[in-house]
């Protein structure tokens, strides 16, 4: 016959230890988690912003040496002329969402490269808001 004294408690987490843990991993989630979506959203229209403006001196190259503006952004894309290299390497980079950029020629002789933001369409607020390369102009 065994000793009682002999027993050993088995290892292990009480049920309140447990939920405590779940607790503070709940919190962690609910006030670090927002902040990373923030974050990721932000650096999603950074990249809208620096594509927008490389495109942008792509196009005033292209003005420049044609004393004109190109007719679609694809024409950045094809051998100049003049110089036999296109004003940009490969094809043209779609924005952080995956859309076109939309390329207009203003009425005033200028132009105008926008991304609609997340949702593709024109309008809207946050990650759907546009994002417009006339916009650090004004």
């Amino acid at each position: 016959m065994k000793n009682k004294k002999n027993f050993c408690r088995q290892a292990g987490f009480t049920l309140i230890e447990i939920l405590v843990v779940v607790l503070i991993i709940g919190l962690l989630v609910g006030v670090v988690g927002p902040n990373v979506w923030n974050t990721f959203i932000r650096s999603q229209k950074g990249v809208a912003v620096q594509q927008i403006a490389n495109l942008e001196s792509a196009v005033s190259m292209f003005e420049l040496n044609n004393t004109r503006l190109p007719d679609t952004l694809e024409e950045l894309t094809e051998p100049d002329a003049i110089t036999g290299k296109p004003w940009l390497n490969g094809k043209l980079p779609p924005d952080p969402w995956g859309n076109e950029y939309v390329y207009d020629i203003l009425p005033d002789g200028g132009f105008e490269i926008v991304s609609y933001g997340k949702d593709g369409m024109p309008g809207g607020e946050g990650e759907n808001g546009d994002i417009s390369s006339r916009e650090e102009d004004e």
